[in-house]
């Protein structure tokens, strides 16, 4: 199997953990304060973070010219990200959270031409186009317009999951910078210990009584989180990103809600053709951005 072939499985795989995030999310902040959830999530992270460092041998030096940029990651990767994004799902729903994180590609898309410069062809920006206008058909696909109804809670969150688009372009083309030079997994390390430290102050006294009301399920949803949608995924993500372009990557993030809205069929939800059309033009807009030899 090519590189190439192992790259877009890599990425493939953690669109599809990051779509099962979602629903993990929706489903603990029915017991647990989204803001407790995000700094837990990451207290069991950073640990596990700093001990893959050790057994891989990693460098983990970093010059001090570049802890700005350290900072920056620790607070749109982690810190600001998953408070807007947590208190965003918590006030709307999974599959509407899903999709319109689904703005990050076109945040990395216009980051990365702009600052980092990379070649945005026509064809790429048919194929984001594309599965754009896939994830919004497989949405509208699963919407009971009938029973459909907009609050000022329901936009307030809205606008909060989109506010966390842009912190995760930020990250990823920042990161992406760093990667040139440093290894993923130290550059993940500091990431998350400074995020986790940005964290803290804001969930206050209210962590150590909030776990002591967690149920099973709830540790479970952080292991989860933790282990496998921060641990496995960023690396992946990392991994991948350092080796694609930042735009030819974030087309791959157009898969999130549609595993996500998968998902959530499995558990009882109807499929419908419009969800078959959507997720048909979301895989042909990815296959569009791929580079290819004429």
């Amino acid at each position: 199997m090519s590189s190439k072939a192992l790259l877009s499985g890599l990425l493939l795989l953690v669109a599809v953990i990051w779509g099962g995030s979602f629903i993990v999310v929706k489903e603990a902040t029915a017991e647990m304060d989204p803001l407790v959830l995000g700094a837990v999530r990451f207290l069991v992270a950073t640990p596990l973070m700093v001990i893959l460092l050790i057994v891989m041998k990693a460098n983990p030096r970093v010059p001090r010219k570049e802890w700005p940029s350290l900072i920056v990651l620790g607070l749109t990767g982690v810190t600001l990200l998953y408070v807007l994004q947590y208190i965003g799902i918590a006030y709307t729903n999974a599959s509407t959270s899903s999709v319109l994180t689904d703005m990050d590609v076109l945040f990395i898309v216009l980051l990365s031409f702009l600052l980092l410069h990379e070649p945005v062809t026509r064809l790429r920006i048919l194929g984001i186009g594309l599965s754009f206008i896939g994830v919004i058909v497989v949405v509208f696909s699963n919407i009971d317009v009938a029973s459909m109804t907009v609050s000022t809670q329901f936009i307030l969150g809205s606008v909060l999951v989109v506010s966390s688009s842009l912190c995760w372009g930020v990250f990823s083309i920042v990161g992406k910078r760093l990667l040139q030079t440093y290894n993923e997994i130290t550059i993940m390390t500091y990431a998350f210990a400074l995020g986790t430290l940005f964290y803290l102050p804001i969930v206050g006294g209210s962590l150590v009584s909030s776990l002591q009301r967690t149920s099973l399920f709830g540790w479970g949803a952080i292991l989860y989180l933790a282990v496998v949608s921060t641990i496995i995924a960023y690396l992946g993500w990392y991994y991948a990103l350092k080796r694609v372009d930042a735009s030819q990557a974030a087309v791959y993030l157009n898969f999130i809600p549609l595993s996500t809205i998968l998902m959530a069929i499995l558990l009882g939800e109807h499929m419908t053709v419009a969800f078959f059309v959507g997720a048909g033009l979301i895989i042909y807009g990815v296959y569009l951005t791929q580079d290819r030899k004429k």
